[in-house]
């Protein structure tokens, strides 16, 4: 069991940033990646619709034989977690929990700003998984539905993706947070210049650092390790595979610049 590999999949290149931080805590665990290009964003789409690409993406890496899988995507686990626990046979983790764990033990004041799809936001699952936690945490949330395809077109710091940040993150000037929970995978490839308009003093979760320490916690490979560092226990990585429903040279570069290093051959997938 312990030499299968680990499934990880997202609506498109988000995911990636789970990827990058999986490989650095568990660095001899074999990782297979799948990102749904051909239909990225799931953030607009009905519940359904997020239901139905989840499973089928699941069920692709089930056929990879992983051991288990992580949904790289809050607004598949926002929508889909449960019944994808229950219809396949093997760990399946998303990254909802990590991230709200992770930001109530940073916040100090207890009131928390959340970015995240249209759909993740709507399904108010942020909130609840806070308060379920915390009944004093005060929770701002902004829907910000334009900084999926400006990470898919690699647009991570320019003038126009800055306009679109400054207009999504004024809603948080008054609010008083001391703490952002990025509720996207996309989102931290944005972090630089959405830590730069909200400054210091306003601490951002990234659910892919959160969710690589839960993978570290449940598999157990370099326990030792502290959280956070870049490992390699016998100086590279364990074998890696990536697929995608679309070729995309955009998904490439990004891929290169975020994993810093040679890329498997990228294979499609169908699903």
């Amino acid at each position: 069991m312990s030499s299968k590999p680990i499934g990880i999949f997202d609506s498109g290149v988000g995911g990636l940033t789970v990827l990058a931080a999986t490989r650095r805590l568990l660095p001899n665990e074999s990782l297979v990646y799948l990102g749904d290009t051909a239909r990225v964003p799931y953030g607009n789409k009905s519940a359904e619709t997020i239901l139905k690409y989840s499973e089928e993406c699941c069920a692709f890496l089930a056929s990879k034989n992983v051991k288990a899988i992580v949904i790289a995507c809050n607004t598949a686990s926002a929508h889909a977690l449960p019944y994808l626990q229950h219809r396949f046979h093997f760990p399946i983790i998303g990254v909802i929990e990590p991230g709200v764990e992770e930001a109530l033990r940073v916040s100090k004041n207890r009131h928390i700003g959340l970015i995240g799809t249209e759909a993740t936001v709507r399904s108010e699952i942020y909130a609840k998984e806070l308060k379920k936690r915390d009944s004093l945490a005060t929770v701002s949330s902004q829907a910000c539905p334009l900084f999926v395809p400006l990470v898919e077109e690699d647009w991570l710091d320019n003038e126009i993706t800055r306009a679109v940040a400054q207009k999504y993150l004024t809603s948080f000037g008054e609010s008083n947070i001391d703490t952002l929970i990025l509720g996207c995978t996309h989102y931290p490839l944005l972090k630089k210049v959405i830590g730069e308009l909200l400054g210091p003093q306003v601490s951002l979760i990234d659910s892919a650092e959160a969710i690589a320490r839960k993978c570290l916690t449940l598999f157990g490979e370099g326990a030792s390790l502290p959280a956070g560092r870049q490992a390699k226990v016998s100086g590279s990585f364990s074998p890696l595979e990536i697929y995608i429903t679309d070729f995309s040279s955009r998904f490439e570069s990004i891929a290169k610049r975020f994993l810093e290093t040679t890329l498997p051959p990228i294979k499609k997938a169908v699903l």
